[in-house]
């Protein structure tokens, strides 16, 4: 039980990507081997049963079933992990969840046993056909059938407990909802700026953070807080009447995502990273990711602003036709708000900054051309607000890495540059062209590939092999057999042939063979670490 919920938690408490997990490892850990097994041993004693009980004796046949199922379902180590990187979290939606789904898998066992210890069947009073009235008085078959299915079901009811759990989850969910938006309402001279885009949107939220805090009182949410419960539990707990700004990350996965979070937080500035492949499975093409994501300029009201990836031609276009709004566009290539000449090396990173005949050069302790491109995105918000342009470049050589995204770190004697937070195509090609940059010792990278691309997912890992090789890295470590495919084949189509690959099952393997090969003053790249639920 505490496994599946765990997944259950991991998957974001929705059935459907549940139900796509359990189908993906339906023979590893839903039916498994032993419970088949177990099946086909009651269908056995049900076909054979007037002769097995005259060859054998009740008491014999007990014993044979109770070794047996002791022998099959001895250990449960294939659903206790040694290792998890995140661990299951007993919150109070999970308590709320964990009601149901006990008494639900608890029932089938404790009601096949009351009514084999009696020999009759509840309210209807109909013996039991293998009832055996003695020593042991039970019906062998009938108990082993309860116990039995109540094992294969296990997985199946916390499916059915999330859908009787789903209308007090919704009706606590709106109550946060309209606490969050009378809260709002009661603050009319805050300003609200609202980032949403495939990738960098929690990237850029910090930035734009740092760059505000200099003249203003920020509030911001934390980490990837960007989920209708997330945005609320900012709103209603850390934000202040002090606050002069509030920004919020928007992420969608699915149509009207987006649409929800405004509902809630309705922006005075949008801000619009990009749109690429990332949920491209559930979105089906990016068209319908360009249009979700353009919500968030859509909603806005006459008088609001749109800072825009000048760079990427969808988000250009969003809001174009819209004179009521101001669009302030930024890029490396293009925009009123430009970025050039950039350079990075083990200390980050400096690019020079123009806005009209205004240029900086701005120093920071990020890498990679597209967090200058974030930076950029930071300082059109900021510009907006009327802070200066060299100030906007002193507080952005204070502004650290976000955690596990293109982040410097010493290891003992390694650098590491950690990328492990979901991978797309453009970030991942980045990471591995600066670790191709560093010549201070070996350049090694760990990474299972990309996920979540829906149908160009294979294709944008055989491209990623391909940058691999192109690379010529010291070793490179592939995690997952299946996953490693597509990545593999990328690495062979360029005659890498004394390119170092190995391939392991898990990401503590990875970090086992990399200890083996690292030596003082070797680059690590960990490239997008995926969850437990996608592991093995």
């Amino acid at each position: 039980m505490r496994f599946f919920v765990h997944i259950y938690q991991q998957v974001g408490y929705k059935n459907n990507l549940f139900w796509q997990w359990l189908k993906a490892h339906w023979d590893e850990k839903v039916i498994t081997g032993n419970i088949s097994l177990l099946m086909v041993f009651i269908f056995i004693l049900m076909l054979f049963s007037n002769w097995i009980f005259d060859t054998l004796t009740y008491t014999s046949v007990s014993l044979i079933v109770l070794l047996s199922c002791i022998w099959w379902f001895r250990g449960v180590s294939k659903y206790r992990p040694e290792k998890v990187k995140k661990p299951l979290v007993f919150t109070p939606r999970v308590l709320r969840l964990m009601v149901p789904y006990t008494i639900l898998n608890v029932f089938l066992p404790l009601y096949f046993t009351y009514t084999s210890f009696t020999g009759f069947l509840p309210f209807i009073e109909l013996p039991l056909p293998n009832y055996f009235s003695g020593l042991l008085s039970f019906d062998l078959i009938l108990l082993i059938t309860g116990w039995a299915f109540g094992i294969a079901l296990l997985p199946f009811f916390i499916l059915l407990a999330g859908l009787i759990t789903k209308p007090v989850e919704k009706y606590i969910q709106n109550g946060f909802k309209k606490q969050a938006r009378k809260k709002l309402a009661s603050m009319p001279d805050l300003k609200v700026i609202a980032i949403t885009g495939s990738y960098g949107k929690t990237s850029t939220k910090f930035m734009i953070r740092d760059l505000l805090k200099e003249r203003f009182n920020v509030c911001s949410t934390p980490g990837s807080y960007n989920t209708p419960m997330g945005i609320c539990k900012v709103i209603n707990n850390d934000l202040q009447s002090h606050h002069q700004i509030l920004i919020l990350e928007m992420g969608a996965r699915y149509e009207g995502n987006i649409e929800e979070l405004c509902d809630i937080a309705n922006p005075d500035v949008s801000v619009v990273t990009n749109v690429g492949v990332a949920h491209l499975e559930t979105f089906g093409s990016r068209e319908v990711i360009a249009y979700e994501k353009g919500t968030l300029v859509r909603r806005l009201e006459e008088g609001g602003v749109a800072v825009l990836n000048a760079d990427d031609i969808r988000v250009s276009k969003m809001g174009e036709h819209r004179d009521d709004i101001q669009r302030i566009l930024v890029g490396l290539n293009n925009g009123s708000i430009r970025g050039s000449n950039v350079s990075y090396s083990t200390s980050g990173m400096s690019f020079n900054v123009s806005i009209g005949d205004v240029s900086e050069t701005f120093e920071t302790k990020l890498l990679g051309a597209h967090n200058a491109q974030n930076l950029l995105l930071a300082v059109g918000v900021a510009n907006h607000f009327d802070i200066r342009l060299k100030t906007m470049a002193l507080a952005a050589a204070n502004i650290e890495p976000i955690e596990h995204r293109l982040e410097l770190k010493k290891r003992g004697e390694l650098t590491i540059i950690d990328d492990a937070f979901n991978s797309n195509p453009v970030g991942a090609k980045n990471a591995v062209e600066i670790l191709a940059q560093f010549n201070s010792g070996q350049r090694m990278i760990i990474t299972p590939g990309m996920i979540e691309l829906g149908d160009i997912e294979e294709e944008e890992n055989f491209k990623f092999g391909k940058t691999i090789a192109k690379a010529n890295l010291d070793l490179v470590v592939l995690v997952g057999e299946e996953r490693a495919k597509p990545i593999l084949e990328g690495i062979k189509s360029k005659d890498s042939a004394a390119l170092n690959v190995r391939v392991v099952n898990s990401l503590f393997e990875a970090n086992e063979l990399v200890q083996k090969h690292a030596r003082e003053g070797d680059i690590v790249l960990y490239e997008n670490d995926l969850p437990d639920v996608y592991n093995e």
